[in-house]
């Protein structure tokens, strides 16, 4: 039995849930096109090796995506700082290290291209309205399932 679930948004979805879906709703968009350098690059200074996860762009791109909707007008100086991490440093010390801010940028572009999110007049990035109704579908569409998977019961 399918029903009809309206008036839910990203927020009212678990973060791992919403961009693992959306991840992969990204991946069949044919606007949607991964860099040259995404099967080499790190994700931040603080990181030895690349990501073994060959999808990994489009789950961070969902992720971006994700946080624009959650917190309008942040900027590519603030994402560095959220995807930032420890740098080990053997025997010295840990310091915090920011993210790779290309990284974050152009998933920030493809984005804008895909029409999900637009630049923010006082700056930083927000969500356009095709965005939201999106990825609000897709919340949707996640919590459907999880109804139907758990027999109906909430």
């Amino acid at each position: 039995m399918q029903r009809s679930i309206t008036g839910f948004t990203v927020k009212d979805v678990a973060p791992a849930d919403f961009v693992s879906a959306y991840s992969a709703h990204l991946k069949t968009q044919e606007d949607f096109e991964l860099p040259k350098w995404v099967d080499i690059a790190k994700t931040g200074t603080h990181k030895e090796l690349a990501p073994y996860d060959p999808d990994w762009f489009y789950v961070r791109v969902a992720s971006l995506a994700r946080k624009v909707y959650l917190r309008q007008g942040t900027g590519v100086g603030a994402y560095r700082k959220v995807y930032g991490g420890s740098k080990s440093n053997g025997t010295r010390p840990s310091h915090f290290r920011k993210a790779s801010g290309g990284v974050i940028r152009a998933g920030l572009k493809q984005l804008e291209k895909l029409g999900i999110i637009e630049k923010h007049p006082n700056g930083g990035r927000r969500v356009t309205r095709k965005g939201q109704v999106e990825m609000d579908t897709k919340a949707s569409e996640i919590l459907a399932t999880q109804i139907e998977a758990t027999g109906g019961a909430e």
